[in-house]
């Protein structure tokens, strides 16, 4: 069985590609740095060292690795049983094209083998994602064919997975949390289904996604926007912060009554999940860094993120928001030079104040919301500047 993942940074090498190869899976990474490319193909291993209560070393290996822009890539994926993706949502649209190219081969070789694409980035419908900017360069009739041989299923991810910044003996090894969790829906897959260790497979996927992205990844951005107006560096050191903590902890708490509302969730077992997540921020080993959690904040203040929509559906059912809204208040003062979003987002309140700032970028119209978030704005520069 062979596979493709594409994206050979730290989560496609420490999660998905870790996944797929302890599956008996071929692994190919497919990269456009082409310093890893060369690494992977010279030493074809790397050791994932899990770093939590249990710590433990998990080798790869037989891995290999093609740049974007090769053309053995299509070669590559004529063979594919299966490709994955780890490179973010933004650029899923940069690697259609050649994607497209690849399954257009494999029509016009004949290759009738199913083969499942799934994109495992932190959004939702991901794979629809990249399956509507792939079809854009097939005509109707290949679309019709792809659809009967190729999946798309729609995946949710969750690993903490930072950079080390010591230098390791092999430069490809990745430090990991022990806790990860790959959901993928079942009904998205063409041809049988393959086995791979750690993935669950679901047929209620958006409860999951939206489980994770509106608990974790809320937590995470609120910690890391808080942290940041106190100085801290890591997400270790804002969580530690008892300030810090009891927002972030009851904005999660109003996160998921929302889900609970929304999806029947058991509430009892949905508060120990936020439990456990508040312990996976207070891991000393993993060092996350304020500024790769924090980084493109408008992205994370659109209508669909983390922070927004969560906001939006407890606010639906009458549930009390105020930690809520102190985290979208807290994005609101990241400015950091080395982010092209936070330095629009600051243009853009200089330009038009917090309200028309957060109605452009969140395409909120309730002026009770926005005035909300004016007032909460003030009041996270009181508490923690």
């Amino acid at each position: 069985m062979k596979a493709i993942q594409i994206g050979a940074g730290n989560i496609g090498r420490g999660f998905i590609g870790e996944l797929l190869a302890h599956s008996g899976f071929e692994v190919t990474f497919v990269d456009a740095n082409n310093t890893v490319v060369e690494l992977i193909n010279e030493l074809k291993n790397y050791t994932v060292h899990v770093l939590d209560n249990e710590k433990r070393d998990e080798k790869v290996e037989n891995v290999s690795a093609l740049n974007i822009n090769d053309e053995k890539l299509m070669d590559a994926i004529l063979e594919a049983d299966i490709m994955t993706t780890a490179v973010g949502v933004n650029i899923l649209s940069r690697i259609a094209e050649t994607l497209a190219k690849g399954i257009k081969n494999r029509l016009a070789k004949g290759v009738e083998k199913n083969l499942n694409i799934i994109a495992c980035e932190n959004a939702v419908g991901a794979s629809e994602v990249l399956k509507e900017e792939i079809f854009k360069y097939l005509t109707e009739e290949e679309k019709e064919t792809v659809d009967k041989y190729v999946g798309f299923p729609n995946s949710s991810v969750d690993r903490i997975v930072p950079p080390v910044s010591e230098k390791m003996e092999n430069p490809l090894d990745v430090v990991v949390e022990n806790y990860y969790e790959w959901n993928v829906d079942r009904n998205g897959f063409r041809g049988e289904i393959p086995e791979i260790n750690g993935m669950n497979l679901t047929g209620n996927l958006i409860a999951y996604v939206e489980r994770k992205l509106f608990t974790l990844n809320t937590g995470h951005a609120i910690t890391a926007y808080l942290g940041n107006l106190k100085g801290y560096k890591t997400i270790e050191e804002s969580i530690n912060d008892n300030d810090i903590y009891e927002v972030v902890y009851h904005a999660m708490v109003e996160s998921g009554d929302g889900l609970v509302k929304k999806y029947d969730f058991d509430r009892d077992a949905h508060l120990k999940y936020i439990d456990k997540i508040i312990a996976r921020f207070k891991n000393p080993y993993l060092q996350d860094d304020i500024k790769r959690v924090g980084r493109e904040p408008i992205r994370k203040l659109s209508k669909g993120d983390r922070l927004v929509k969560p906001l939006l559906n407890s606010m639906s059912y009458g549930i009390s928001t105020e930690n809520l809204l102190l985290g979208v208040g807290a994005v609101l003062y990241y400015n950091n030079p080395e982010d092209p979003q936070s330095l629009k987002l600051q243009e853009l309140i200089k330009e038009k104040g917090i309200k028309g700032a957060v109605q452009e970028v969140s395409e909120i119209s309730d002026e009770n919301i926005l005035n909300n978030i004016e007032s909460k704005y003030e009041q996270v520069r009181e508490l923690f500047k």
